[in-house]
């Protein structure tokens, strides 16, 4: 979350590009514009190898998929989603996600990097972490409770974004996608066995809810 001068995560509401607005529709604008995507599961390849770097930047092939993004991550109930997870390895990633604070944050990035946090100034959270690429399963995992995010927007303009509690965890976990890295990877071996199990045991319930949200969407 990114909290400007003078304000505390109770001034504003909603929170677009990191930046605070006075009103926001309940559906992103994005949601209406685009498609729902097919979301990649755990194990297929374009999830574990690296992005490449975005770019087309200003072009319709780019605002589309960031369109079809926020689509597919509104009917998959989620908090973030990586392009990866759209079938596409470009380092980008949108977010529609409330944190705890009740300060709900909109937005998209791409080529992101995190900065580096000093070793004084880093404090570990353990918390209940899921993924829409792993359906079903959640696990603790253990991730900075501050996070800052440089990169570009949609039309190359430079951004900053800062997430504290929830949002910086949604900020580090969206980022490790693009590195090609799932939460699965911060297990235990035999941790990340079960919680695949699971995964397999729960994914075509939450693939027939996605599939029933789309439908009332009319996606």
């Amino acid at each position: 979350m990114t909290v400007g001068s003078g304000d505390t995560p109770q001034d504003r509401r909603v929170r677009v590009q990191g930046e605070p607005v006075d009103s926001y529709p309940r559906l992103a604008p994005e949601v209406g514009r685009g498609a729902v995507r097919r979301i990649t599961v755990a194990g297929e390849e374009v999830l574990h190898r690296p992005c490449r770097e975005v770019t087309g930047f200003g072009t319709p092939e780019l605002a589309q998929l960031i369109d079809d993004m926020f689509a597919t991550n509104q009917v998959a109930e989620g908090a973030g989603l990586a392009a990866n997870q759209v079938g596409v390895d470009l380092r980008l990633f949108v977010w529609d996600m409330t944190d705890d604070w009740g300060v709900r944050h909109v937005g998209h990035i791409a080529n992101p990097v995190l900065d580096e946090v000093p070793a004084e100034q880093r404090r570990l959270v353990e918390e209940s972490e899921g993924c829409l690429s792993v359906p079903g399963p959640y696990r603790v995992v253990p991730r900075l409770d501050r996070a800052v995010v440089r990169g570009r927007d949609k039309d190359g303009h430079p951004l900053v974004i800062e997430g504290r509690g929830y949002f910086a965890r949604c900020l580090q976990h969206e980022t490790d996608h693009l590195h090609g890295h799932l939460y699965l990877d911060r297990l235990a071996r035999r941790e990340r066995k079960t919680a695949l199990r699971e995964m397999e045991e729960s994914k075509e319930e939450k693939f027939a809810r996605r599939a029933a949200l789309a439908a009332k969407l009319g996606k």
